[in-house]
């Protein structure tokens, strides 16, 4: 009985572990340079869909609950309409917590907040914006007509602001 429940336990390690490598396999990056922007789709914390129109000119991405947390707090400071006001668009993943802390206390937690969150909820979804890109920084998407003309990383919520507000 004790060597049928190791042998249980051993072949699903195997099979947890198989299943993280065909994930990675199947990584398409959506953030490149030069690559347009138009059929991508989030939806809000409130579960409203959202596309990227052709006026938006900046994308902020938070990979991690750190960054998260850091351009949430810096929005909190702005007025309701900073990120309308300067064409731009935050988007956070969410997708490496449990879906029970996702459900329970991350989604509601997000619609306290006055500024509108793009939710990245599926992780073979978000490894795919993820893919080449440090995920332990803010990640500021520069885009021209929907196409990605530049993709820089920033630290802090002035490094931030000094992106979004140059346009």
């Amino acid at each position: 009985m004790k060597n049928g429940l190791i042998g249980l336990l051993i072949t699903l390690a195997f099979v947890g572990c198989s299943g993280k490598d065909n994930a990675t396999q199947n990584i398409e990056p959506k953030l490149v340079l030069e690559k347009s922007t138009a059929s991508l789709s989030f939806n809000d914390q409130h579960e409203k869909a959202h596309t990227i129109s052709t006026d938006t000119k900046t994308l902020i991405f938070a990979f991690s609950k750190d960054i998260g947390h850091t351009c949430n707090d810096f929005f909190a400071t702005k007025n309701d309409t900073y990120l309308n006001d300067h064409k731009a668009m935050f988007v956070a993943d969410v997708s490496s917590a449990p879906s029970v802390i996702r459900s329970m206390f991350i989604m509601p937690g997000l619609k306290d907040f006055k500024h509108t969150v793009l939710v990245i909820e599926d992780e073979n979804i978000a490894n795919n914006y993820k893919a080449g890109l440090d995920v332990q920084k803010i990640i500021v998407v520069t885009l021209n007509n929907n196409i990605i003309t530049s993709i820089d990383k920033v630290s802090t919520a002035e490094e931030l602001a000094s992106k979004i507000e140059v346009h």
